[in-house]
């Protein structure tokens, strides 16, 4: 299995595509692993060079104990991308793949030529309600709160009837708590909504219309008006977008990389 050893940690990763394409790493959402991108997969590999990876705490990559920052997770991009000889690439993050993709884009900018936030925030929500989340995982587990972050995730059709989201509940329940924690705590201290204006890469914000976690008033609105031209595709999807509109998400996706190279 491929790994990369950085900051006394491992990282599994996948590359895939062809050498000399241009590099995009496709980052998760909390509670997932890489395995979450297999519906784009196929449409990408012509154009890129696909990496994917494990954060922190998650999948087959190390899970620490203690809290997490965003910066550490940005900061574990910028190792792999550094141990595979990665100068530049495209980012396309969801959820807590896009705040880490905003803290590259804010601390990083010399590596992005391209930068895609889906189902996002500059800011997570209220401190107490993921306390209250990080609470219940410490006395119950994963299972304590899997029927809540599914019922989230996914649009009911897409629960009921998508072997993708049957295989994020089965990663979600298989995710190690302690790297579940640390990145909640990660999610709970972000808040980038005084450096936005500080992106100047060019950005896509994609946003779930039937999103509650991270819906398009205070979220993706806040992020499309304040990264400077940043552009904004609404889906008919709740949180994990490219999984309940995979093709849709995937067209927005190529459309605005592929105009960028």
């Amino acid at each position: 299995m491929p790994f990369i050893a950085a900051d006394n940690i491992r990282q599994f990763y996948r590359l895939e595509g062809r050498p000399g394409k241009p590099v995009l790493i496709l980052s998760h959402s909390l509670g997932t692993d890489h395995g979450m991108w297999v519906p784009q997969m196929a449409d990408l590999l012509p154009y890129f060079q696909v990496l994917c990876y494990d954060v922190r705490g998650h999948g087959a990559s190390d899970a620490p104990q203690g809290e997490y920052s965003i910066e550490q997770l940005g900061r574990d991009v910028l190792g792999l991308a550094d141990a595979l000889a990665m100068k530049q690439f495209a980012f396309c993050g969801l959820s807590m793949g896009g705040a880490i993709g905003q803290w590259l884009a804010i601390h990083a900018p010399e590596r992005l030529n391209g930068l895609v936030l889906a189902n996002t925030s500059p800011q997570f929500g209220p401190r107490s309600n993921w306390e209250a989340r990080m609470k219940a995982v410490s006395d119950g587990g994963m299972a304590a709160i899997v029927d809540v972050v599914m019922g989230r995730f996914f649009l009911p059709e897409t629960l009921a009837n998508d072997a993708c989201a049957n295989s994020v509940k089965s990663v979600f329940l298989g995710t190690n708590p302690a790297g579940y924690l640390g990145c909640c705590a990660a999610i709970r201290d972000f808040d980038s909504r005084e450096s936005l204006r500080q992106i100047r890469v060019p950005t896509l914000v994609i946003v779930g219309d039937q999103d509650v976690s991270t819906p398009w008033a205070g979220h993706g609105e806040a992020l499309a008006r304040d990264i400077p031209g940043a552009r904004a595709v609404h889906l008919p999807s709740a949180h994990i977008s490219n999984i309940d509109c995979p093709r849709s998400f995937t067209t927005a996706l190529l459309e605005f990389l592929r105009s960028r190279s």
